[in-house]
């Protein structure tokens, strides 16, 4: 590897990590970083602020200045073509007086998608590209998955015993893990653009589901399923004015409880669901995606998360374990996935294993 090349993706690392700060606080756009680097220096870093506006690149050029001139820009997304709310990234890098770009990945929202790099080509900045793609990959799933698939990415949390239990027959859940995997989860939530659970899980819990433990700019949506609104008018209620709350519901739903609900503050979406049936999970993601939400933490329970494993959309599993065992009388962690041959399971790779105080936290992702 030339001493250039190692260089790019020393640089690119940076802005990587950089970028990775911002998620659960860019939403609709994409957590950027950028490194602008002059004669073997950083002059200027920055990463989209919270609430998307302003980008990564233009934090950085502010803060380099003149000393912008003839560097090298390392960005983890293409900078965008078109005007919005500013002016064009990429014009911005060509009007400071970049004199080569380098990219992790190209963006895909049609407006951009190739438009940023040739805009800078064509004003003589090189333009290297696909450094450290994979990794940047992973970090913008979620704004990737929204552009392409018009869904969020799905981050499924699940807390159990060492035998797949999330709660004794009695229901009794509080706590089977630890503090220190329950911190863990509110750092998840802040990573995140929404919590989502089911109604049972509201039921069952009257969760709060906001960020408690950690400074964070804005907090996550609290995203709730339920077909009938068939909700307690809880903290979720109580809270929906000073911290969004997005009910999915089906169109039959009570007119009562829609009233309820909007007295509280609370923002509904009505979808299809055939009569006795549970709202379908990927229209819901839909509509998620369509209020600008790109990263969803699903906290449960375990019809949902069934669910969202039986329609193939949790692209990535955080299962912390216990060293408890509460027996076949206990509640299991999943619902009824139908599955009747191994060959039809869903499957995902081991990411990371690592102790969190008494607990174990296994990350998967997609096979």
């Amino acid at each position: 590897m030339t001493g250039a090349a190692s260089d790019d993706l020393r640089w690119m690392d940076v802005a990587l990590a950089l970028g990775r700060r911002g998620l659960g606080q860019t939403a609709p756009n994409p957590a950027v970083g950028c490194v602008i680097v002059r004669e073997g220096r950083v002059v200027g870093r920055g990463r989209t602020a919270p609430g998307g506006r302003p980008h990564a690149e233009r934090v950085a050029l502010d803060l380099a200045g003149a000393a912008a001139r003839g560097g090298t820009a390392y960005v983890t997304l293409e900078p965008c073509a078109h005007r919005g709310a500013t002016a064009p990234c990429a014009d911005a890098l060509i009007e400071a007086g970049i004199a080569r770009c380098v990219l992790a990945l190209r963006d895909p929202d049609p407006r951009v998608d190739g438009a940023g790099a040739a805009r800078m080509r064509a004003a003589g900045i090189e333009v290297v590209e696909g450094v450290r793609a994979g990794r940047a990959a992973r970090d913008q799933a979620g704004f990737l998955l929204s552009r392409t698939e018009g869904r969020p990415f799905v981050t499924l949390k699940l807390a159990a015993t060492l035998d797949g239990r999330i709660a004794t027959a009695t229901g009794e859940s509080r706590w089977i893990t630890s503090t220190e995997a329950r911190r863990l989860v509110h750092a998840e939530r802040a990573r995140h653009d929404a919590v989502l659970v089911g109604a049972g899980t509201v039921r069952a819990d009257d969760p709060d589901l906001s960020v408690r433990g950690f400074p964070v700019p804005r907090q996550p949506v609290r995203a709730v399923l339920s077909r009938r609104l068939d909700l307690p008018l809880g903290r979720l209620a109580a809270t929906a004015r000073e911290v969004p709350v997005i009910l999915v519901h089906g169109e039959g739903a009570p007119g009562d409880a829609r009233t309820a609900w909007d007295a509280a503050g609370a923002e509904r979406i009505a979808i299809p669901s055939p009569r006795g049936r549970h709202v379908d999970p990927a229209a819901a993601l839909r509509a998620l995606a369509g209020r600008g939400v790109t990263r969803v933490l699903c906290e449960g329970g375990g019809t949902l998360a069934a669910a969202l494993l039986q329609a193939g959309l949790a692209d990535e599993l955080l299962v912390f374990g216990a060293g408890v065992a509460l027996g076949a009388e206990g509640r299991p962690m999943l619902g009824a996935l139908g599955v009747d041959a191994l060959a039809d399971a869903p499957r995902f790779a081991l990411r990371e294993l690592r102790p969190v105080g008494p607990d174990t936290l296994a990350r998967w992702g997609r096979a």
